[in-house]
């Protein structure tokens, strides 16, 4: 257990440590370049899932923090199941980097509208006397990692988006969301070796089994 509790322990630090930085030295909309125009720590908040993506209203919200919660209490079960029984290496790291990043930003969303003020037009203080920005269940998910690494207009000849301006890798995204698209990715690249090693353990219980059962028979 020692493995995924240290991915989860060292994924919320710097998540968190990185979001309580950017909170209490930017204000929102703030940005400043890394690595010329395609490598930009840009401050921005949202309401909704992974990578700025929106859901409906304060209810949606509501609903999908709950829903994060739920999420992450059956992620958690199936990590401490993985363990248990001795599954691949790989794929105990891979739940617990997705379980880490679900974590992460469920953390934002219970609670940094309680614990900071507004970061509109100011930098947002913590545990401000006033009280926080919203209620809880109801914070916003901080984001700051973008790279627009290609920008240009889609040819004439492109169906539905011809002419038009683009912008990859548009989305601003965060570490809680990097930690859960490299568990994702850890499973489609070995999950040749993830489900064979499965695989075998399950064809090796059966053969247990059979031996137990032929021996209860000679008897």
């Amino acid at each position: 257990m020692k493995r995924p509790l240290l991915i989860i322990f060292l994924v919320l630090l710097i998540d968190q440590t990185l979001k309580f930085w950017i909170k209490t030295n930017m204000y929102l909309g703030q940005e400043f370049h890394l690595a010329g125009d395609w490598f930009i720590i840009h401050f921005t908040e949202n309401n909704g899932m992974a990578f700025g993506l929106e859901f409906a209203g304060e209810y949606g919200k509501l609903a999908l923090s709950l829903f994060r919660i739920f999420a992450i209490g059956g992620i958690g079960w199936y990590l401490n199941h993985l363990v248990k029984n001795k599954a691949h290496v790989v794929l105990i790291s891979s739940i617990a980097f997705i379980f880490a990043g679900a974590l992460g930003n469920i953390i934002d969303s219970t609670f940094y509208g309680v614990i900071f003020s507004s970061s509109e037009f100011q930098l947002a203080s913590l545990f401000p006397a006033e009280g926080g920005y919203s209620s809880l269940l109801h914070g916003k998910v901080v984001d700051m990692f973008y790279f627009p690494i290609l920008k240009g207009n889609f040819p004439d000849w492109v169906p539905f988006w011809g002419g038009d301006y683009f912008i990859f890798f548009r989305p601003v995204f965060n570490i809680a969301d990097a930690s859960i698209s490299v568990g994702v990715i850890l499973i489609l690249l070995f999950q040749g070796v993830i489900f064979k090693d499965t695989d075998t353990k399950k064809e090796g219980t059966s053969d247990s089994v059979d031996t137990t059962t032929e021996g209860s028979e000679v008897k």
